[in-house]
């Protein structure tokens, strides 16, 4: 140990000594302090305040700060150590210079954005532009009040090094469990742009597999929440992710982060609870077992334009929707007059004057709803010159009668309602709903029809009835989100951003995917312009994030093969320089089953105390009867078959195609052949996303012939067989 790490080891060690006392004393008496229960505001917002100082303080109290910036500031001709950690804090004295200050102050940005040299740096404050001179970088890592690593990444005044990537290696290198965790120690100069971009702006993320694109976008509503926290409340931003699963994986970021109350749902769930609609139970595997359960040999069905997924999710679709409803509006009034009983007459005209004139600006179901209002109340006036008692009795029987008659004789402004006249499977409103029902695909409507007729209901169905129903009803307030986060966004849809927008303040949004990871195509975007092009230019952001931070080296330049020679792809992964053991391609042995192979494959891989490892099979069925087979071996190996709420880490099992936003210390994947996956970019694409779920090892065990993009040629680093 030199001399300068060990005098900087005791610094930091007698300085988280100070913050330690300190933070003890004033959780100490905070604590003291009865918490107030009574009705006074005054006293209630004093409490509150006191509360979330209490949370904070007990958060900070195992790892108070993880680094450490010493920054003169031009004019000052001080230079000052600012100790960086996720919760901020001062001592209680006025006027003490910060203990620690939040990860997401403006001058915290140089801890992510500074990458050395000797030239000023500078932040955005507040007040403005601020430059100086960074002297010293300092990570550091303290678990439970222990500092068990201090690590120089910038050193002015001893000549070097410039900031490296000594630090962030050291963590990548640490085991997975079965959460996603935050970066905020290790938080990427190009990933901090991101974080603190600007809020009315819907930025398009497009980041190769382990760019930390989750990870960044979860930062970056913590720091939305921070920056703007008079514009956005936490309780109106929502989170939307692909399944319940990932949900369960990505849990524990944001509270580790000090950040609650965050909506996280799955598309279908939200639109379904807001329509008040339930969606088809076997929808989902239905869907999975179209596409991705093959027969051997047979390979991924065709894509285009004109599958259910892909038209549902167009602008297509919300087009004639747009015009289905304009045309349902001209032809909503009644033709006849209104007569309640004989002698009293309100004329079509005047009727039509409150519709078209006078509740124009209203949505068409509340312009229906304040007319038929108003109808009733003209009702009450005209029975009120009835000449007498009796009189009044019979008009109001029979007007009550007509009035209901002439309400039924209205369309039904319903979302469910419209969507089953314009596929047909209900008696249409006249001879223009064929007209428009002719422009969708043949296919389509053949068998949403038989869906909708038996009252069935697609997660592929939602965009088009949430887009009915914002154009027939008001979008409350309480629909309205600050910010809207859509995950794995290359399996969306531009019809489903589209609606989106619609409930969204100032077109918010961080939208996030990898359209090399597009497996889901056939409902998916093939380009980002498809999600681009719904906002103005000056409405939108376009950032690529192209390290990765998940793999060694090995697996990465062997995956990148995979994208170059099986989808030509150019969204290639830079990697950290994190080396491993090579890739292993491995046949499967002639005299042994293909079972006793991948058990073989476990047993080296479990023995190397990973706390994480999985299987990958190419279809959900070959997983099941894999579980079968293998637990008897491993009784606590988990079946991932696309049902489960949480991922539980330890060893699993699933299909490549259920991996999606996983990732394990340690892959295998099975059958990594020509029979399982066929020359299609969306078969590569397929072995792509099971590849780039590894963290430390890599295994492949196939058959005898190989897909061309699996090639020993597809990597510089060498690929070898067993052991």
């Amino acid at each position: 140990m030199s001399q300068s790490f060990q005098s900087a080891y005791q610094e930091e060690e007698s300085r988280l000594r100070e913050v330690i006392v300190e933070i003890d004393r004033q959780l100490e008496r905070l604590r003291s302090i009865p918490v107030y229960t009574g009705h006074d505001f005054t006293e209630q917002v004093l409490e509150a305040g006191r509360e979330e100082k209490r949370q904070a303080l007990g958060k900070s109290l195992p790892e108070p700060y993880f680094g450490r910036l010493d920054f003169q500031e031009n004019g000052t001709g001080e230079k000052k150590p600012l100790y960086i950690g996720k919760v901020g804090f001062d001592k209680e004295e006025a006027g003490d210079h910060p203990m620690v200050i939040d990860w997401r102050a403006p001058v915290a940005s140089l801890f992510y954005s500074f990458t050395g040299g000797t030239e000023p740096a500078s932040f955005e404050a507040p007040e403005g532009l601020i430059e100086g001179l960074v002297y010293l970088k300092r990570n550091v890592v303290i678990r439970k009040q222990i500092l068990e690593r201090v690590s120089d990444t910038y050193n002015r005044e001893s000549g070097g090094p410039a900031v490296n990537d000594e630090f962030l290696v050291y963590r990548l290198g640490e085991n997975k469990d079965n959460r996603l965790r935050d970066i905020v120690s290790t938080i990427q100069a190009e990933q901090d742009k991101i974080i603190r971009a600007a809020k009315n702006t819907a930025l398009i993320i497009q980041g190769v597999a382990g760019s930390g694109k989750t990870t960044v976008a979860l930062h970056r509503l913590a720091y939305l929440l921070y920056q703007y926290k008079e514009q956005v409340h936490a309780e109106k931003m929502i989170i939307f992710a692909p399944n319940l699963m990932f949900l369960d994986y990505i849990s524990d970021v944001l509270p580790e982060l000090g950040v609650g109350d965050i909506q996280q749902r799955t598309f279908g769930d939200w639109a379904a609870e807001l329509l008040g609609i339930e969606l088809f139970s076997g929808d989902h595997a239905q869907t999975l077992h179209r596409w991705f359960e093959i027969e051997p040999g047979r390979g991924t069905p065709d894509i285009n334009d004109e599958v259910s997924g892909r038209y549902k999710g167009s602008l297509r679709l919300m087009g004639l929707i747009r015009r289905f409803v304009e045309r349902m509006e001209e032809n909503a009034l009644p033709d006849e007059d209104f007569i309640p009983w004989d002698g009293a007459v309100l004329k079509r005209e005047a009727i039509a004057e409150w519709f078209e004139q006078e509740y124009k600006p209203y949505p068409l179901a509340k312009r229906k709803e304040r007319l038929l209002a108003r109808l009733h109340r003209w009702i009450e006036m005209e029975l009120k010159k009835s000449p007498s008692g009796a009189v009044m009795k019979e008009r109001k029987k029979k007007a009550a009668q007509r009035e209901k008659a002439y309400a039924n004789r209205w369309p039904k402004f319903e979302p469910l309602a419209l969507y089953k006249q314009l596929f047909g499977a209900s008696k249409a409103a006249g001879a223009w709903v064929e007209e428009l029902a002719g422009e969708i695909p043949a296919d389509v409507l053949k068998a949403t029809r038989k869906d909708l007729k038996q009252n069935i209901v697609r997660e592929e169905d939602l965009p088009a009835l949430l887009y009915f129903h914002c154009l027939l009803h008001d979008i409350t307030g309480e629909q309205r989100f600050d910010h809207i986060v859509i995950d794995e966004a290359q399996d969306f849809s531009p019809f489903q951003v589209a609606v989106l927008d619609l409930f969204v303040r100032g077109h918010s949004f961080t939208i996030l995917g990898d359209l090399s990871q597009g497996i889901h195509a056939y409902r998916g975007v093939h380009a980002w312009e498809e999600m681009s092009s719904l906002f103005k230019e000056e409405e939108t952001a376009y950032f690529a994030l192209t390290r990765s931070y998940r793999s060694t080296m090995e697996i990465i330049e062997f995956a990148n093969g995979i994208l170059e020679k099986g989808v030509g792809s150019e969204l290639l992964a830079v990697p950290v320089f994190r080396s491993g053991d090579a890739v292993r391609l491995i046949p499967y042995g002639s005299g042994s089953s293909r079972t006793k192979d991948l058990k073989r494959a476990m047993e080296s891989l479990i023995a190397k105390d990973y706390r994480t490892v999985a299987i990958l099979t190419r279809t959900l069925r070959e997983a099941e009867e894999l579980h079968v087979e293998l637990r008897a071996e491993w009784p606590e190996l988990n079946l991932i078959d696309g049902s489960e709420g949480t991922y539980q880490g330890g060893y699993s099992v699933l299909p490549v195609y259920l991996s999606k936003g996983l990732e394990f210390d340690a892959v295998i994947v099975a059958d990594a052949d020509a029979g399982h996956y066929a020359e299609k970019a969306w078969d590569a694409k397929l072995m792509y996303v099971g590849c780039t779920r590894a963290l430390h090892e890599l295994w492949l065990l196939h058959g005898e012939a190989r897909p061309s993009y699996v090639t020993a040629e597809a990597s510089d680093i060498t690929v070898i067989g067993w052991p």
